[in-house]
């Protein structure tokens, strides 16, 4: 006998909204889309399952910068997508990260090319790189990262993607480069971003409407040769909403 797993809130008003005849959506002035959208968490109201509450006013403030809203598009940013509840989930997965190797030997000075070279899991690796990041911005601006201006998160973020001026070795850890943790961040930022809506990112495909991705859509073949046309048809998700 199969055991069915217990429906969550946000599955019961998904599956509800997207239970609605198309008419009664459309007579509501709303997309399955947005319907989803709806359903999906409210980032605002969300509390994090693995990183506590300062882990979380880092993340909401990187990953803000690493993909900010606007720009000549007005394309949304990682918190109009709900990135960081993505990051969140995903690292509450215990099979997350699960499949690295971590006997090592490791040396965290060679090349990109040698593979994984950090005797962390991800989620390790985001608990020590923010609370090293935290202790720097803490030490040079005696405030934490959340609260500083926006070019002194760009300064920290690229100091950290640069390994200039941040030391992780200096601050106590010698097994991870400030480099690693950034790349592991920006990373899992962009996946959260482009990611289908069922993994708890792209909000409402926010993303995927942005830059034209049509999506899990059973197929457009007919569109492949039709160069400088414009793709007139919105994205479809893997549960099946449309935009």
């Amino acid at each position: 006998m199969l055991l069915q797993k217990p429906t969550t809130r946000r599955k019961f008003l998904l599956g509800s909204l997207l239970a609605l005849p198309l008419s009664d959506l459309v007579l509501r002035g709303l997309t399955a889309a947005q319907a989803a959208e709806m359903a999906a968490p409210d980032l605002a109201a969300y509390q994090p399952i693995f990183f506590s509450a300062s882990e979380w006013q880092f993340i909401l403030a990187a990953t803000d910068r690493l993909i900010p809203a606007g720009g000549s598009g007005k394309a949304p940013g990682a918190l109009e997508t709900n990135v960081p509840i993505f990051i969140d989930q995903q690292l509450h997965s215990p099979e997350f990260g699960a499949e690295i190797y971590l006997q090592g030997p490791f040396d965290v000075h060679a090349p990109a090319t040698m593979g994984y070279q950090v005797p962390f899991t991800p989620q390790q690796m985001y608990q020590t790189g923010i609370r090293l990041v935290e202790q720097w911005t803490q030490a040079t601006y005696q405030k934490p990262f959340h609260a500083l201006t926006v070019e002194q998160k760009d300064a920290v973020l690229t100091k950290v993607n640069k390994n200039d001026g941040i030391d992780f070795a200096a601050l106590g850890e010698p097994n991870l480069k400030a480099s690693q943790f950034f790349s592991q961040l920006l990373s899992d930022t962009k996946h959260g971003y482009l990611a289908d809506p069922m993994y708890g990112g792209n909000k409402g495909m926010k993303a995927w409407i942005a830059i034209g991705f049509p999506g899990a859509r059973a197929s457009f073949t007919e569109w492949v040769k039709q160069h400088n046309v414009p793709y007139p048809l919105g994205p479809v998700s893997l549960s099946g909403e449309r935009a």
